[in-house]
């Protein structure tokens, strides 16, 4: 065998295993069709739309009526404003870059450049950009190729006035109108943007609210947040075709509404990037193209293994690096590493919006017996001195126990808060337990003791 494991993609999954594989004493490579490495999580995807809503979020801040009131301050120019924060991504990406790349070739990982599909359960051909194709063999895989915007063939992308989410990430210009098709994570990271830099931006999704599978109270703040700037929305809808026009675009409704905007955000969904490793070859199992995987992300091939997005939910950076890591550990070990059941997840909109286990809506299926409390920003004194009047942190808690079952928090700081109930909620705490604590004075983290008595005046 040429290595102990080859792993196909450099994303946050395929990084993870390969640090943990060198750990191990493997001999590892990386194979990475793109120029650049980091996979969507640092090219296209997470790290560049976090750091273009930062200067969004710095210019909403900026006057009581966000980004209007910024340019009337600072005599800035919208079109300045975005090139400002594409220059400050850029810097970004290509630090995290540099800072990946050393870390991997200190750690000992080969990087191989192309485009790797499989030959049979321990053979990848890979093929680079000059058309050259050499065959590599490894007594482990895993495949960590990640996935991308789902475009559908009768949307007319243009990558200037139809956009997904990789290619609004490159616009020279902001449009003065913005349609996004979505209600979902992505959609509202993206509103959020837009609205704050001063676009007028209309949503078309067709639930009855955003964030479908969240708590009305939570995502209701973000709604109102939404509609202070500006946003408009035309829920329960659904698109049929869109059109470009001299103008920009339009967009048809089923209700037979046309939206007029100078672009559209088409923002439906993802879909793995897997037809293109041979996967009928080695007679993988998929699930709508997905790879299917055990606890312990081995496929129905034994030595072959898959992470990330590649796999399906939940689909984030964060549980991609836990999985790239549990699953070499089963490889070369034996031994399962489980990954907490208490994930945290993350919606970097303005506000923000994190939330850790169960929702009242699951709470209820369940049949389980519970009390909700909450603490609102605005009763704190760090709410206060930052003018974060509308923030909330929600605690979803056994009646019985008190035991702390679900923590939804929505405003600033929502997704560095979020880890004190997540590990509150690992070690099986109670509400009391945070009634118990000790807490800065004046943070927002004082909610928690709020919340929390909120609690205990049902409980006692």
């Amino acid at each position: 065998m040429d290595y102990d494991i080859l792993i196909v993609g450099s994303g946050p999954a395929g990084q993870h295993a390969a640090w943990q594989a060198a750990r191990m004493g493997k001999k590892a490579a990386i194979i990475e069709r793109k120029p650049a490495i980091g996979g969507a999580g640092l090219q296209t995807g997470t790290i560049p739309s976090k750091a273009v809503r930062e200067a969004a979020y710095l210019v909403s801040r900026s006057g009581a009526h966000g980004m209007r009131g910024a340019f009337i301050q600072n005599g800035l120019s919208r079109h300045g404003l975005l090139a400002d924060a594409m220059r400050r991504k850029n810097a970004v990406i290509a630090m995290q870059e540099s800072v990946i790349l050393k870390r991997l070739l200190s750690s000992g990982v080969a990087l191989i450049p192309g485009e790797a599909s499989l030959v049979d359960a321990h053979t990848l051909e890979v093929v680079d950009t000059s058309g050259q194709s050499r065959l590599l063999s490894a007594d482990i895989i895993v495949l960590a190729t990640g996935s991308r915007p789902r475009r559908p063939s009768d949307v007319p992308f243009d990558k200037e006035t139809v956009l997904d989410s990789t290619s609004i990430l490159k616009l020279k210009r902001l449009p003065n109108s913005l349609l996004v098709v979505g209600g979902g994570v992505i959609a509202c990271e993206f509103v959020s943007i837009f609205a704050s830099l001063g676009v007028d931006v209309t949503v078309v999704d067709s639930h009855e609210q955003l964030l479908a599978y969240l708590s009305k109270d939570v995502v209701g703040v973000l709604a109102d947040a939404f509609a202070g700037m500006g946003v408009s929305f035309h829920m329960k809808e659904r698109l049929v075709s869109i059109r470009r026009e001299d103008s920009g675009t339009e967009a048809l409704l089923e209700s037979g509404k046309r939206l007029q905007a100078e672009a559209v955000l088409y923002a439906l969904g993802r879909e793995p990037n897997s037809a293109s490793l041979n996967i009928a070859k080695v007679g993988l199992e998929l699930d709508q193209g997905w790879i299917t995987v055990d606890e312990n992300f081995q496929t129905s091939v034994p030595n072959i293994y898959a992470v990330g997005d590649l796999i399906g939910r939940p689909a984030l950076a964060s549980t991609g690096m836990a999985q790239g890591r549990a699953a070499v550990i089963h490889a070369f070990s034996g031994e399962s590493h489980a990954i907490s059941d208490h994930l945290p997840m993350a919606i970097y909109t303005i506000p923000e919006i994190s939330w850790v286990g169960k929702t009242e809506r699951e709470a209820q299926r369940d049949g389980l017996d519970y009390v909700v409390g909450r603490g609102h920003f605005n009763d704190s004194a760090r709410g206060q001195i930052i003018g974060e009047a509308n923030g909330l942190l929600k605690l979803v808690a056994e009646a019985r126990t008190g035991r702390l079952i679900g923590v939804h928090i929505v405003g600033e700081q929502a997704s560095e808060l979020i880890h004190i109930g997540q590990l509150v909620m690992h070690y099986h705490g109670t509400v009391r337990d945070l009634v118990a604590n000790v807490f800065n004075y004046p943070t927002l983290a004082e909610c928690y003791r709020l919340a929390a008595l909120d609690c205990l005046q049902q409980l006692e």
